[in-house]
């Protein structure tokens, strides 16, 4: 309890500290300043909230308990019922903060980008990524988030061989985080005459969207190359050098962008997929130099890993990680994806709280 005390105190004083900090002129006139404050303002509110109405219950209770002392049978009587009531209040504040004292992952508020490439399975497995797209797009309708198309590449038998696309809404990047992996489907192709069930693979990777202020990326890194777009995009396709590529030198990472209507507009998207793919790369570094767990072992966050089976035929989905089966396919590629992934966030809660009690 203590320690949990001098944490909520010096959550306080931080918040306090930005509060001050919010005001001052030289911030005022800082644009990408402010916003930082202002994000990490916002994720510390709830727990200053709660430490207030904790220092009050206590303050109460304190009361309570001094009105048994006295010898007046009434008083007892109405300080006892004050804290039959007060006390599981405690209680359950208590486990209230236990949750918000979890670190966060500081990207769960971002935007995310997501990228779907048809794999094992040829054309079904094209299909499929296009299936899952819908999916997501469907879900994203439900939450009400907003859906742009920042880079696709068309399968001839339908779906996509690849697609990417940016995902803008409230704590989108939390909800969709673990959709990251290896997405197995097992149904009868409508290609297929002899009615036998095949295997495809569609694999998922998601990136949260990294802003300026989150990520700093020197021009001189950068390799920016134009030439003109091929395939299908219209008539504005081969007859300028509007599509782009940029290299980032110090981890190779490769952007090709060309589904937009101009060299500015390719250009900005292949800027916004480098930050995303450049900061998830120096995450990762960064948390494997400290030995942290990545994803809170749920799952590695690899495309390559199979996380999920879509039977078809049994109408089930069932994720591997954490043992989950839904009788329900239909439902899930409606985009009813609720039920999935309220699970995969609870296990996620579950681990830390676990780690946190272990390291207390």
């Amino acid at each position: 309890m203590d320690a949990m005390m001098k944490r909520l105190q010096s959550i306080e004083a931080r918040y306090d500290e930005i509060n001050e900090e919010m005001m001052s002129p030289a911030i005022v006139s800082d644009p990408k300043r402010l916003a930082q404050l202002g994000k990490e303002q916002a994720s510390l509110k709830q727990s200053v909230e709660a430490y207030e109405e904790l220092k009050s219950l206590n303050s109460h209770i304190e009361q309570a308990e001094e009105m048994l002392k006295e010898h007046d049978p009434e008083l007892k009587e109405m300080a006892q019922m004050e804290l039959d009531e007060l006390l599981p209040k405690k209680e359950a504040l208590i486990e209230k903060i236990e949750v918000l004292l979890i670190p966060k992952d500081p990207n769960d508020d971002h935007d995310c980008i997501v990228e779907i490439r048809g794999a094992a399975g040829g054309d079904e497995g094209n299909i499929f990524a296009g299936d899952l797209y819908r999916m997501y797009v469907r879900y994203a309708e439900t939450q009400g988030w907003k859906i742009q198309v920042l880079e696709m590449s068309e399968s001839e038998a339908g779906g996509f061989s690849e697609i990417s696309f940016l995902v803008k809404g409230n704590e989108v990047y939390r909800q969709l985080k673990f959709e990251s992996g290896a997405h197995r489907v097992q149904r009868v192709p409508k290609t297929e005459t002899q009615g036998r069930i095949h295997t495809s693979t569609a694999t998922v990777l998601v990136l949260p969207d990294a802003e300026e202020a989150d990520i700093e990326i020197n021009p001189a890194d950068l390799t920016i190359e134009t030439h003109r777009a091929s395939g299908a995009g219209g008539q504005h396709i081969n007859k300028t050098d509007s599509a782009v590529r940029i290299v980032h030198v110090p981890t190779g990472i490769t952007v090709n962008c060309q589904e937009g209507r101009s060299q500015h507009e390719n250009r900005e998207t292949a800027m916004r997929l480098i930050r995303a793919r450049v900061y998830e790369e120096l995450s990762r570094q960064k948390e494997e130099a400290e030995g942290a767990i990545r994803r809170a072992k749920i799952g590695t966050g690899d495309r390559s890993e199979k996380i999920r089976t879509y039977n078809y035929p049994q109408n089930r989905v069932t994720d591997h990680r954490i043992g989950f089966t839904v009788n329900q396919l239909d439902r899930i590629m409606e985009g009813k994806l609720d039920d999935v992934i309220a699970a995969l966030l609870a296990e996620e809660q579950r681990q830390k709280l676990a780690g946190e009690q272990n390291h207390a």
